[in-house]
C-alpha cells in the first residue's frame, strides 16, 4: 500500500499501530522524567485500555503492527545491519551491535523497541545505575510523533528529545523496504539545508487539505522545521498555506498542536477555545508558497480566522465545557481535543471526558461505547456521525490520546 493522505478525516483505509509492550514497565520512578514522563503506567491496565482502542480500529479498517512491518523490513541482511549500525552508533551503545545481530529478525525488532538490557560484565557496567544498554522506547505507542504522512510522502520527523530518535530510524526503515507499506521518505537530515537546530513531531502537523498543512510551534517542533518545508514546496512548485500557531511551553499537555485542535468532520472541528479561538500571546501566522517562492508571510488574529480566510467552513465545538475555563483546562490536560477520525463526523476519544463527549453529543455525533462495538451490541456502520468513546485511566497518564495513537497510511479524498 502507497501512502495517501490528503486530509485528517477521509475514510480511513489503513492505520499504523504498535501495541505498549514491557518497554512501558522499563521504567522507574527515577528514570520516568527522562522518559517524558510525568508518571509510571501499569502495563496491565494500559494493555486492557489499548485493547479496546485496537479492537476497534480492527473492526473499521486494515492495522499493521510497527514490529510486524519492521520484522518485514530487515529482511536483507544489509538493512539489519544499517539500522543496527545507526541506533548503536547514535546512542553510543557499539558494544552492543554484535549481539543485535545473533538475534533472529523478530527478536531483533523487539530488542529495538523494548531495549537491551546491560551486560554487568566489566567494571564500568558492574557500577552502572543504568539496567539497558539500548534503552526502551515508552513512548512508541503514541506512534503519530515519530513519522508524518504528507500526501504521498512521509516526513521522518526530526524529535526534540534524543530518548525518541531511535523511534524516527525505525519508522524509515520500515517506509523505505516494507513490502506492505511504503512511500517516499523525506529525512530532514539528509538534505544540504538542514539546521542541526530542527524539531518537528507528528502531533505538530495536520494535513488539512491538498493546499494546507497546520503546523504547532512549542517544545517539540521549531521555526526551522517549517523553513524546511517551505523550501520543499518551493522545490514543487505547487501553492501550498502553512498555517503555523504558537503553543504555550507550560504546562506539558500542550506538547502538540493536536492537544489543542483536531478535525472532527468537513464542518466541524475540536478546539482547546482559549488559545485557538481567542486573540492572545500565542502567535497564528499565514503562510503561502506559489510558483517557487513565499507569496507572503502574515499575521492572523487567531487560528479560526486563519481557517476561515482558507474557505474552512468549521463549526468549533468545545473541548470541555463552553464558557466555563476550568472545566476546559480539566478536559484539555487529559486529551479532551485529541480525537482521531476514522472518516468524515466518525471519531474517537476518551470516555473520561464527559462534557467534551456531551458537546460532541449535542452537534450531532452519536456516543457509542467501545466495548459495545467489541461485543456486537452496536455497529459504527449503523450511523452517520458518531464518537466512539475509550476507557482510559492509564492511557491519558501517558500523555496522549486517540490521534497521538494512530499513524494513517492511506485517506480516501474528501470532495471539500
Amino acid at each position: 500500500m502507497k501512502v495517501n493522505i490528503n486530509s485528517e478525516i477521509g475514510e480511513l483505509q489503513a492505520v499504523i499501530i504498535h501495541h505498549p509492550g514491557s518497554e512501558i514497565e522499563n521504567m522507574t520512578p527515577q528514570n520516568a522524567e527522562r522518559a517524558l514522563y510525568s508518571d509510571i503506567l501499569n502495563l496491565t491496565v494500559a494493555t486492557k485500555e489499548y485493547c479496546e482502542f485496537e479492537g476497534v480500529l480492527r473492526k473499521y479498517t486494515n492495522v499493521y503492527e510497527v514490529k510486524d512491518l519492521l520484522v518485514e523490513a530487515i529482511q536483507s541482511d544489509n538493512i539489519k545491519k544499517e539500522l543496527a549500525y545507526k541506533v548503536c552508533t547514535n546512542e553510543h551503545a557499539d558494544h552492543v551491535y554484535d549481539d543485535l545481530m545473533e538475534l533472529d529478525n523478530y527478536a531483533f525488532a523487539t530488542a529495538m523497541i523494548e531495549g537491551v538490557e546491560m551486560k554487568k560484565d566489566n567494571l564500568t557496567n558492574f557500577l552502572s545505575q543504568e539496567r539497558y544498554s539500548l534503552r526502551s522506547l515508552h513512548n512508541f505507542f503514541f506512534m503519530r510523533d515519530a513519522s508524518i504522512s504528507m500526501y504521498n510522502n512521509v516526513l521522518i520527523s526530526k524529535m526534540a528529545n534524543t530518548v525518541r530518535a531511535r523511534e524516527a530510524k525505525i519508522m524509515e526503515t520500515i517506509f523505505d523496504h516494507s513490502h506492505t507499506v511504503s512511500a517516499k521518505t523525506i529525512n530532514p537530515i539528509n538534505y544540504r539545508d538542514y539546521d542541526p537546530e530542527l524539531t518537528i513531531e507528528g502531533g505538530d502537523v495536520l494535513i488539512a487539505r491538498e493546499d494546507v498543512i497546520f503546523i504547532g510551534l512549542g517544545t517539540r517542533s521549531n521555526t526551522k522545521a517549517v523553513d524546511f518545508l517551505i523550501e520543499r514546496f518551493k522545490e514543487s512548485k505547487t501553492t501550498m498555506n502553512i498555517v503555523v500557531q504558537e503553543l504555550p511551553y507550560k504546562p506539558e499537555s500542550f506538547i502538540h498542536l493536536d492537544m489543542v485542535f483536531t478535525f472532527l468532520d468537513a464542518d466541524k472541528c475540536m478546539i482547546y477555545e482559549p488559545l485557538i479561538a481567542r486573540h492572545s500571546k500565542y502567535q497564528t501566522v499565514h503562510i503561502q508558497i506559489a510558483n517557487g517562492k513565499v507569496n507572503f508571510i502574515r499575521y492572523r488574529n487567531n487560528f479560526m480566522e486563519a481557517l476561515a480566510v482558507l474557505n474552512f467552513n468549521l463549526k468549533p465545538i468545545t473541548c470541555g465545557l463552553p464558557d466555563d475555563l476550568w472545566i476546559q483546562q480539566r478536559e484539555q490536560w487529559h486529551s479532551g481535543a485529541n480525537f482521531f477520525a476514522l472518516g468524515p463526523g466518525k471519531v474517537m476519544g476518551y470516555a473520561r471526558n464527559s462534557y467534551t463527549i456531551e458537546e460532541l453529543n449535542k452537534n450531532g455525533f452519536e456516543v457509542i461505547k467501545a466495548k459495545d462495538i467489541l461485543k456486537g451490541r452496536k455497529e459504527m456502520k449503523d450511523y452517520k456521525s458518531f464518537v466512539v468513546t475509550l476507557d482510559g485511566s492509564e492511557l491519558p497518564r501517558g500523555g496522549g490520546g486517540a490521534r497521538c495513537m494512530t499513524m494513517p497510511v492511506w485517506r480516501d479524498a474528501i470532495n471539500w
